[in-house]
């Protein structure tokens, strides 16, 4: 193509990843100037990363983020591509080198590229469809912005929304991750024996379900899905399966594969098996200017679902028609896999598992944690490595599966820090070439040449090469090869700050803005302070957080704001039920609470009553419709076990009968519950008071902990951790009373309302803040601001209400509506 004429007419038919990503790398190599580029996309606006559709389902992203839309129809404007949007090409004549459009539009091209993508697989089921062909209302495939925007309008109509999703692969989990967030009832069925069968072995499918669950999933494997059931006015109302059985759902999303879009190929008579036949060149099969690229093309084989080959292709396309490389040529690509799948980090390359008797495996799993490790060595050469939970060393295993690096010969240390550099500390040492970023085809030199040329912020970066953008799971060492290539010159981002990515303001600024406005409604705050005034879907819960910090009872309660939690004032469970905990101060309770608390159990039929870490008990699975008479019955006070809020209080005996006890530690536990019971937190927020340092209760490691330490004075730590993360607190002060315990505890508290990010656990916040600076600010009161932080924790207990006096007056019809169907869960055994 080196002597192609400057005024050739090329015609790409789509407009999706693979069909603009090829534009770019054209005009990247002054493709500009030699074609006259058109476009034919069937759907109504500009391209979009698909991957980012998952997250605009489970609310972290909306239809218009700018990560979402990587070329806006202003784009193929300023680049002089002709693009015809919302336009379906239907017909291609090979020899007239024309292409018609379903409006009736024919558009002719001296060179043709075909980019139609893949097509979402709906197996052959009674009831998927209307009599016309179309889905039947209620059923969904997975592939582009309607069908997400579909399942969303659907998923926010109504409280009790339940669906099943047909499918246990990567885009079907990450469907039932975004449903599940959304507050649906969600079941996976899945065809075979385990989850991502693709991509894991049993075992660690076995893991990945686990976790799944942990979501509040159900999962159901082996499972084949025969028919999709509706009521006689064509509604949704379950499935069923090939052993007779059903499961009722009001929503069906099929996620059971994908099948490459060859319909215009094949009507034209060109090559077409799996996909479009293509050669080293992405020439189809005997043309000579006609080429195919992305999921919809066949190469020596295989087809690819991955975008990383995609680029490839992309890029090996454009050197070829632009003359920049006229020998480049795609020998096929080598798919390496790292992703996040509905939140869990995955990573995967080559086969699965060993194959010949002589193979090395090497494996690892630990089902609590949802760790899985393995990896498959023959003749000294990795062949496959499957990365879950734990993908720190993904770099690594990625190199050596390139065979850019030596195996150890200890193996297990390919898996774990044991004499091998770990991912942190090599960075430096990472190949150029390696590919950082899976989901946009970003390698690390692309990351250092951004840096070199100019890029001031990790923000510019990631804008710059897209980095990050797609699944996020290479965000980590994304920010570690940018401030390397950097030497420490990396400028901040301001953004980093802003407590909402739409509304250009940090914590502090947007309250005082709020309050100074009084604005008191989430759809206020975005109309007068969001860019355009537009609603972002991931600000809705931060911004309903932050107005009950500023105006506690008074801020006006919009549902479409909260998370099902907080509009039942429940913590859903994975059946669709709930739990009920109510408080028991210090944990701390009476016989008379006891019998109301069994009474209840009793009377509704509670399959499990625990009791919790927090030395209270937990009666679980409750239906929807129970929650109000259950709290009726009982008459006690929220523990608010389900929301973003200070939880509990755990304590000791204390000097009541402990022989070691230095301080009343139950009273003063009693006593902090009391006044910060209830209270909106950036993240759920836990509390602990030991008796003495024997820390039976656990101060130590808690958001905020107290030990008495004799004398009558008590430690005060804060920001400890025991859970996912593990940290002992840091000791804030030492103070001479209970009375001094619970005065700089709402200090802390309120300060850490005021200034914490959305949902940045205190273990996070201390570190970031300092404790020094919190000294000097809380305890020394450097700065004059402890009057204002104690006025305004004190505004805030005043305004306490226990949620569930509103029980008798809902505060709208589907609050509590039945949420059935449940799935049945197993009874635990007495022992």
């Amino acid at each position: 193509m080196a002597n192609t004429p400057s005024s050739s007419k090329l015609l790409v038919v789509g407009n999706g990843m693979a069909g603009a990503r090829t534009v770019e790398e054209i005009l990247n190599r002054g493709g500009g100037e030699r074609f006259e580029i058109t476009m034919i996309g069937d759907e109504p606006y500009g391209n979009y990363n698909r991957i980012m559709l998952s997250h605009v389902l489970s609310g972290e992203a909306a239809v218009d983020d700018e990560d979402l839309i990587l070329n806006p129809m202003g784009w193929y404007t300023a680049n002089g591509v002709k693009l015809h949007a919302g336009d379906r090409a239907v017909a291609l004549d090979r020899f007239a080198k024309t292409v018609t459009c379903e409006s009736g539009r024919v558009v002719d091209y001296d060179v043709l590229i075909i980019a139609t993508g893949s097509n979402t697989f709906f197996p052959n089921m009674d009831g998927l469809r209307e009599h016309d062909g179309r889905l039947a209302r209620g059923v969904f495939g997975f592939r582009n912005i309607a069908d997400t925007n579909g399942m969303l309008q659907m998923a926010q109509a109504r409280d009790d929304v339940s669906a099943v999703v047909i499918g246990g692969g990567l885009l079907g989990l990450e469907a039932a991750y975004g449903l599940r967030t959304q507050g649906l009832t969600v079941d996976v069925v899945h065809s075979p024996g385990h989850l991502m069968n693709q991509q894991l072995d049993e075992r660690g499918g076995s893991v990945l379900r686990a976790e799944i669950e942990k979501l509040g999933v159900g999962v159901h494997t082996s499972m084949r899905t025969t028919a999709v059931l509706r009521d006689e006015a064509g509604l949704v109302t379950g499935v069923s399966f090939v052993d007779g059985s059903t499961l009722d759902a009001d929503m069906v999303v099929v996620t059971a594969g994908i099948r490459p879009n060859t319909e215009l190929a094949r009507a034209a008579g060109l090559v077409v098996e799996r996909g479009v036949v293509v050669d080293d060149q992405m020439r189809c099969e005997d043309e000579g200017s006609v080429y195919a690229v992305g999921e919809c093309a066949q190469h020596r084989g295989e087809t690819y679902g991955l975008v990383a080959p995609v680029w490839e292709q992309s890029v090996i396309l454009a050197e070829v028609l632009t003359g920049s490389n006229p020998e480049a040529a795609y020998v096929g690509s080598r798919t390496t896999t790292k992703l996040k799948v509905a939140g869990v980090d995955v990573a995967a390359m080559g086969v699965k598992g060993p194959e010949t008797a002589d193979d090395e495996f090497v494996q690892y799993y630990e089902p609590r944690s949802g760790t899985y490790k393995s990896l498959v060595v023959r003749d000294g050469k990795l062949i496959g490595a499957t990365l879950m939970g734990d993908i720190s060393k993904a770099g690594f295993l990625t190199q050596a599966f390139d065979g850019k690096v030596p195996l150890p010969e200890e193996r297990i240390s390919m898996l774990f820090d044991v004499g091998a550099p770990s991912a942190a500390t090599s960075v430096a040492d990472l190949p150029d070439d390696l590919q950082v970023c899976n989901c946009n085809g970003v390698s690390k030199g692309d990351l250092v040449a951004c840096v070199h040329s100019g890029a001031k912020t990790l923000t510019d970066v990631c804008a710059q090469t897209r980095a990050g953008k797609g699944c996020g799971s290479c965000k980590g060492l994304v920010a570690d090869i940018v401030a390397c290539a950097a030497g420490g010159e990396l400028e901040a981002d301001p953004s980093a700050d802003w407590y909402v990515p739409c509304i250009p303001m940090t914590k502090p600024e947007l309250i005082a803005t709020i309050r100074e406005r009084d604005l008191r409604a989430v759809s206020q705050v975005f109309a007068e302070l969001a860019a355009d005034a537009k609603e972002d879907a991931s600000a809705k819960m931060p911004l309903a957080s932050l107005l009950r910090t500023i105006w506690g009872p008074d801020w006006v309660d919009e549902r479409g704001a909260l998370f099902i939690n907080d509009r039942v004032h429940a913590n859903i469970q994975r059946d669709g039920t709930f739990s009920v905990v109510p408080q028991m101060k210090g944990g701390v309770t009476t016989p008379e609470q006891l019998r109301k608390i069994a009474d209840v159990a009793d009377k509704y039929g509670v399959p499990l009553v625990k009791v919790t870490g927090g030395q209270r008990i937990d009666l679980l699975g409750i239906k929807k419709e129970d929650l109000p008479k259950v709290w009726g019955d009982l008459d006690m006070p929220s523990g608010f076990a389900y929301g973003k809020s200070m939880r509990t209080v755990k304590t000791c005996v204390g000097t009541d009968f402990c022989r070691y006890g230095l301080g009343d530690s139950t009273s003063l536990g009693i006593a902090l519950e009391e006044r910060f019971q209830g209270l909106e937190t950036p993240a759920k927020l836990k509390l602990a008071v030991a008796g003495c340092p024997r820390n039976c209760s656990e101060a130590l490691c808690k958001d905020f902990g107290v030990v008495a330490v004799g004398d009558g004075r008590w430690e005060i730590y804060v920001g400890g951790a025991a859970g996912a993360h593990i940290r002992k607190g840091d000791l804030l002060a030492t103070v001479e009373s209970p009375e001094a315990v619970v005065e700089l505890g709402g200090r802390f508290i309120q300060y850490y309302r005021e200034n914490a990010k959305w949902l940045e656990r205190t273990y996070d916040f201390v570190p970031r803040v300092g404790l020094e600076h919190l000294q000097a600010l809380l305890v020394r009161d450097e700065e004059d601001i402890v009057r204002g932080l104690d006025e305004r924790i004190q505004t805030a207990v005043d305004g306490y209400r226990d949620p569930w006096k509103e029980r008798s007056a809902p505060k709208s019809p589907a609050q509590f509506a039945p949420s059935l169907p449940l799935l049945p869960l197993p009874q635990v055994p007495v022992r």
